[in-house]
């Protein structure tokens, strides 16, 4: 499993600069292209779908917009605990009991009158406001005078203020978080159409990797493995299964050529060395190359394969950094598409520092917030950022007014201490960035779950 991409490559870049302009060496698919063959194959296919139940769905994706199959609220309710009044006041106390929560019908209330009323009840025929209990007072003679001047339906919720029956609350494609459950729950659904999630396959390649324990005699830990599951299924998938795979070719093909998954990911064994067998695989296996090499740093190597039928393979480069790009530049929009979710908005983002480039390729740059909401080692300074908890200082935003964000150190192709302590990915084009230039910045599956940055 090797890879031409070598730290002292990338670090060489970030230190000293990038070299005088030669002419390109390969003619491998730009950057942005290569995702946005990913993206289009990814759409190109109508995902399959199915009903699950309210607590079978959650991550999934809606599969059709979801429409409100009732009025909510679906009958006039009390927002308060209080009275419900008719009329002009002072009222009548009614001699009935509380009007409670998840009672039928009561009486109606005639003109003059008051009944005590409890949050979520049901609001009784002709009555015109809620009075709360502390905005109230009831004097010798059984009279409620209000403390407050009462207008006509305050604290009343009248039926259909959120909607109405048949409205649509959401379109399609929406993921089902915990919120998209209690909407669901409440406009009167007990299962939901979604898109079934892309079953992925990981073939994790090398005879070099350890599952356990420290690295020792030419031997390594896999990052991969324990890594690319949580991601990908962050990205939408449902991983079937992770396995490992030594240098062998045969068993490679017969992992590939009898998988069952939409996509089959592999990491290693993408470039061409003596024991990388992804490419003579794939030629075995009568799959097409749609993308063969991406002119990215780090993980140009990496490639994109139909296999028979409407699966695919993602080829990774075996380095850990050059894996994650190859996740973010071919595996996340291909897998966006096929899980039925819409392309995230695009976030930009300007950098504090300035960022060599590569001569021809694009460069991907793990960087945080400028806030200082991570702790981390900047591209500029080999040591700390100089904050005594290790965290960038800054305002958060730039002289332009987009938000500022700051290189890490840590981004050769086999390190993964940059992209830990990240909030995204910087897209450096190629000659690198000044100080203060805008950037698009890629995020990581799990920013919508963290404290964002680039809004």
């Amino acid at each position: 499993m090797t890879d031409p991409e070598v730290d002292g490559v990338d670090e060489a870049l970030a230190l000293v600069g990038p070299p005088a302009r030669k002419p390109e060496r390969h003619r491998a698919t730009p950057w942005a292209e290569a995702r946005s063959v990913a993206a289009r194959l990814g759409t190109a296919r109508s995902a399959p779908t199915r009903r699950v139940p309210l607590e079978q769905a959650l991550g999934g994706v809606l599969a059709q917009p979801l429409a409100a199959l009732t009025d909510l609220p679906s009958f006039d309710t009390s927002a308060m605990d209080g009275w419900a009044v008719a009329g002009p006041g002072p009222w009548r106390v009614g001699e009935g009991g509380s009007v409670l929560a998840g009672h039928a019908r009561t009486a109606p209330l005639p003109d003059g009158e008051a009944v005590r009323i409890a949050t979520g009840a049901r609001v009784p025929p002709g009555a015109t406001a809620v009075i709360r209990s502390e905005h109230s007072r009831t004097d010798s003679g059984g009279q409620l005078h209000a403390r407050r001047d009462v207008t006509h339906g305050q604290d009343i919720r009248p039926r259909g203020q959120e909607c109405r029956s048949g409205d649509h609350l959401l379109p399609a494609a929406t993921p089902v978080t915990p919120a998209v459950l209690g909407l669901a729950a409440a406009a009167g659904y007990d299962e939901l159409h979604i898109v079934e999630r892309p079953r992925v396959e990981v073939l994790v390649l090398g005879d070099e990797l350890l599952t356990s324990g420290l690295p020792h005699d030419g031997l390594i830990r896999d990052a991969l493995g324990p890594m690319l599951a949580p991601w990908l299924r962050a990205l939408g998938a449902d991983v079937t299964v992770t396995r490992r795979i030594g240098d062998d070719a045969d068993a490679l093909y017969t992992a590939v050529s009898g998988s069952r998954a939409d996509v089959v990911i592999t990491t290693g064994g993408t470039a061409a060395g003596p024991v990388d067998h992804v490419h003579p695989v794939l030629h075995k296996a009568g799959a097409e190359l749609l993308v063969d090499g991406v002119k990215v740093r780090p993980g140009h190597p990496m490639l994109l394969a139909r296999l028979t039928g409407a699966s695919y393979l993602v080829g990774l480069p075996g380095n850990p950094l050059a894996a994650v790009s190859g996740l973010l530049t071919l595996a996340e929009p291909l897998l966006r598409g096929l899980a039925g979710r819409r392309a995230p908005q695009a976030h930009r983002a300007a950098v504090r520092d300035a960022v060599h480039g590569h001569p021809h390729d694009t460069r991907l740059v793990p960087v945080t917030s400028a806030t200082g909401h991570v702790t981390g080692h900047t591209a500029t300074g080999h040591g700390s950022t100089g904050h005594p908890t290790g965290r960038a200082r800054g305002s958060g935003a730039s002289a332009s007014g987009a938000p500022l964000v700051v290189p890490l150190h840590y981004n050769g192709p086999a390190m993964l201490r940059g992209i830990a302590a990240a909030d995204g990915l910087a897209v450096v084009p190629p000659g690198g960035a000044r100080a203060g230039d805008v950037l698009e910045i890629l995020d990581l599956p799990w920013a919508a779950t963290t404290e964002r940055c680039f809004t």
